[in-house]
């Protein structure tokens, strides 16, 4: 069997995991939701039943149509019981975190463009704003690297004689790991539960985490509890949070991604996309960590010249003017 082959059948293999991954998915989102969402319809029920008791005056109809009203209005990002008292959505603040959202696709989907000029006008912004994003994350990450490769080749320095250079890239992947999970989860999930009124522990870090991976369900957002102090400066801040996470999200899998044995996609590539891609390795000079083109000086002298060391046979007894090995280093 070809590795060709052997690449499509494991595609294919994978494939059909993949697909089982989301079917188990779904039942498991199925068995864990169903009844609670049953219980919630039965509870509406129940208060409606009430209302209507208690209020004789209002026909059942009235109460439909007014129930009907509520739901598109949410469904547009529109609040009842916030917006036509509160902060309107389309603030400043409001609206950079909106931006926010649209040009790093998390969209959360609680606020949309309500008239037909700012769908347009969105569809736009994020054809020209996502490819922008994306640049500026992948400068981000690249600059980042450095410090990152710094702290490899120290853990290779210190540890190189001790473990295996596999152990060294895995020790060096958690320490990333835990910089991304300490700094960009526990601890704004501390700070949002601090914040938020209505959120706990376990709902500031499942936005966090729902945020950073670019879900966005939109669920939980920040700085739209009523009387919320200082919403656009809070705003603002949550914007900057989200940028810095995914860029920190983004340098991670950079570094996941950058260990062969980690890396499944190898699995099913062929022959042929092992070739060129060693081939366009050997044309960068070997200069690159990680993917992301990081360049030094040393690099570039490496890919003008080699060293060449020339040492003397065994037979060959060593002249008094020559004490060791020569560096040759050819043009």
């Amino acid at each position: 069997m070809t590795l060709t082959s052997r690449g499509l059948w494991r595609f294919l293999l994978f494939l059909s995991g993949y697909l089982l991954f989301l079917v188990l998915g779904a039942s498991v989102f199925s068995a864990i939701e169903g009844p609670e969402e049953l219980q919630k319809v039965q509870s509406l029920r129940n208060l409606r039943a009430t209302f209507l008791n208690n209020h004789s005056c209002v026909s059942d109809q009235a109460l439909e149509d007014l129930i009907s009203e509520v739901v598109k209005a949410s469904n547009r990002g529109v609040s009842a019981i916030r917006n036509a008292t509160g902060e309107p959505n389309w603030s400043f603040g409001q609206s950079l975190f909106f931006s926010s959202t649209v040009v790093t696709t998390i969209g959360y989907g609680h606020v949309t463009p309500l008239s037909r000029t700012g769908k347009i006008f969105c569809i736009i912004y994020a054809m020209i704003g996502i490819p922008m994003t994306l640049v500026l994350l992948s400068a981000l990450v690249e600059r980042l690297l450095i410090p990152t490769i710094w702290l490899l080749q120290w853990l290779n320095s210190r540890l190189g004689h001790l473990y295996q250079p596999f152990n060294i890239r895995i020790l060096h992947l958690l320490i990333i790991v835990a910089i991304l999970v300490g700094f960009f989860l526990l601890v704004p999930a501390a700070a949002f539960a601090s914040i938020e009124p209505e959120w706990d522990y376990l709902d500031s870090f499942y936005y966090c985490f729902i945020s950073l991976t670019t879900i966005g369900l939109g669920d939980y957002i920040p700085g739209d509890t009523a009387d919320q102090p200082y919403r656009p400066l809070y705003k603002i801040a949550t914007t900057c949070y989200l940028f810095l996470g995914i860029t920190v999200m983004m340098l991670t899998l950079a570094v996941f991604y950058d260990i062969p044995q980690l890396n499944l996609g190898l699995l099913f590539t062929t022959n042929e996309d092992t070739n060129s891609e060693k081939v366009r390795l050997a044309s960068a000079g070997l200069g690159l960590q990680y993917g992301a083109g990081t360049f030094s000086p040393q690099n570039e002298d490496n890919t003008h010249r080699q060293v060449v060391r020339v040492r003397s046979r065994r037979d060959d007894s060593p002249s008094p003017e020559d004490p060791g090995p020569k560096d040759i280093r050819l043009p």
